[in-house]
């Protein structure tokens, strides 16, 4: 049996529909080159993971990998490009909205060593973004211009999805790339210790034909998470810097509603300290649990326990808080003073609480 000379991964989320015209595809397109497609299925709900796998028992270069307990694209292709053993390796999006005639020529530039990544871009001669509406295309204008910020060379299209590598150029991003969000490339290339030879291919985006579009605020989260990661990562971790954030924000909220409490309704500060620590508490659960820990959400029936669960060990806090601040207000130290010295102090705990005893331990368990 020859070699296998491409790995194309396919990161999957319910495309069932799309599956076997896909692979009828590529195997048109890519003739006698020795190939293989690894889908990367993130459990899918519509069975995905299911009919891939009754085509590989029909198709020996079809493999799956149906991923229980963590989702997200660019996790799937770091995890399906790690698991092969092909020279060359290929991200292609499942919903056939990508050009895949263009894999051969990909290959070619590779195998030719005129460069070390192909890309498939939108953004140069020739290429085009299809039937996207104005607002679609100012959002990604801007993120390329944002991704572009961070890179250590431009890239007219770094928001693209398509591309092919060198495997061994693969394995040296791969330790420092964050596998966070939608943009696996980004991640890719400034990930890479080097300066990688990048070759862009012009492609028209096509329209999706069936299933429904990834694209929500989610991914534009994500995408801003990546470029934070980037820009600091290295420096500070990203989950300290988003808890500062949302810390900071629920201070903001905990001085508003307690100055409310205390000077507009006249509610005694202890009664107006402890309103606003609960109100701070419930509001820094929700977005850590967006943004924070985003990566370990607790969601459905976990949800409501991690909450009840959150709000019991962060009591203390509270209290803690309420205590600190009388402490100081009783001492002529101005209200809002003393109540970001009691909020503080409560913050420590509850990031300490929240990582050990709320997200940490579900996600284990998911795992």
């Amino acid at each position: 049996m020859m070699a296998t000379e491409l790995t194309v991964v396919i990161p999957t989320y319910n495309e069932r529909a799309n599956i076997e015209l896909l692979v009828e595809r590529i195997d048109q397109c890519l003739g006698t080159i020795a190939w293989e497609a690894i889908f990367v299925d993130d459990d899918s709900p519509d069975g995905t993971a299911d009919l891939v796998r009754s085509l590989c028992r029909r198709d020996p270069r079809i493999r799956c990998i149906q991923r229980l307990g963590r989702r997200g694209l660019a996790s799937a292709c770091i995890e399906g490009m790690a698991s092969s053993s092909s020279p060359y390796l290929a991200v292609l999006d499942a919903d056939l909205q990508h050009d895949e005639t263009l894999l051969p020529a990909m290959l070619q530039s590779l195998q030719a060593n005129e460069a070390d990544l192909a890309i498939g871009s939108r953004y140069i001669a020739g290429g085009g973004t299809g039937n996207w509406d104005g607002t679609r295309r100012k959002i990604s204008r801007l993120a390329t211009t944002l991704g572009n910020i961070v890179l250590k060379q431009p890239v007219a299209d770094p928001m693209s999805g398509f591309f092919m590598i060198r495997s061994d150029k693969f394995w040296r991003s791969a330790p420092d790339m964050s596998g966070r969000g939608f943009k696996i490339l980004l991640d890719l290339i400034v990930s890479c210790p080097i300066s990688l030879r990048i070759k862009e291919l012009p492609y028209v985006f096509k329209p999706r034909l069936h299933g429904e579009s990834k694209l929500d605020s989610t991914v534009v989260l994500e995408y801003l998470l990546l470029l934070l990661d980037k820009f600091v990562g290295r420096i500070l971790p990203v989950r300290f810097l988003l808890f500062v954030m949302v810390g900071a924000l629920g201070a903001i909220i905990h001085l508003t509603i307690l100055g409310v409490f205390h000077i507009v309704h006249g509610k005694t500060f202890w009664v107006s300290q402890v309103t606003a620590s609960l109100f701070a508490m419930v509001l820094n659960f929700a977005l850590n649990n967006l943004m924070t820990y985003r990566d370990k959400r607790l969601r459905g029936s976990k949800l409501v326990t991690g909450f009840f669960i959150f709000v019991l060990a962060c009591s203390i806090g509270a209290f803690t808080s309420a205590q600190v601040g009388d402490y100081f207000f009783v001492r002529n130290v101005p209200w809002w003073l003393s109540g970001l010295l009691g909020a503080s102090i409560a913050s420590v705990w509850n990031f300490a609480v929240s990582s050990q005893f709320v997200w940490r331990r579900r996600s284990k368990r998911k795992r």
